[in-house]
């Protein structure tokens, strides 16, 4: 998988270091900001492919920045919101029905749970590490099928039941 960028947003430090760490081990490019309004333009800026960010924000709340990008992006952008303060399943249902977000988590965060659900909101078909074959090789395969070293003087085969000949 290519690279991919994760803005966290979150304003407070230790929680931002712990995330950082464990994402960049992880092997992904981390930008961050420590509040909602820098980290709205952060995102306007760096463009990444994944926002995580914490509910409570100053300058501009995470639920509202949460909608925010959800919007504007029309959820191409996945946004992972965190949270202390806001437990229990009613918020996970508000978060992700009625704010856009992609997944939610209760701090403290599960961090294999963390990470897995950001290997998979960033899984992108687009990447894949060899080229398909062109249709011209897929039917000269298709053609030639059958008459491996196993038919005797290289004939094709006889259909099986239920395929055409």
């Amino acid at each position: 998988m290519a690279e991919k960028k994760i803005l966290i947003i979150d304003y407070d430090s230790a929680s931002l270091a712990k995330l950082v760490k464990l994402l960049k081990a992880n092997k992904f490019r981390v930008v961050t900001a420590a509040d909602g309004q820098a980290g709205y333009e952060a995102f306007l800026a760096e463009k990444p492919d994944l926002v995580v960010l914490e509910a409570m924000l100053p300058k501009l709340h995470g639920f509202d920045l949460t909608q925010k990008i959800s919007r504007e992006t029309q959820g191409r952008v996945p946004v992972v919101l965190i949270t202390g303060l806001y437990k229990g399943p009613q918020y996970r249902q508000e978060a992700t029905s009625g704010l856009g977000a992609a997944d939610f988590f209760e701090k403290p965060v599960d961090e294999a749970a963390f990470v897995a659900a950001i290997k998979r909101l960033l899984h992108d078909e687009d990447d894949f590490d060899e080229e398909l074959p062109d249709s011209n090789a897929v039917i000269e395969a298709l053609s030639r099928r059958g008459r491996g070293p196993g038919s005797p003087r290289g004939e094709a085969k006889s259909p099986s039941k239920g395929q055409r000949p």
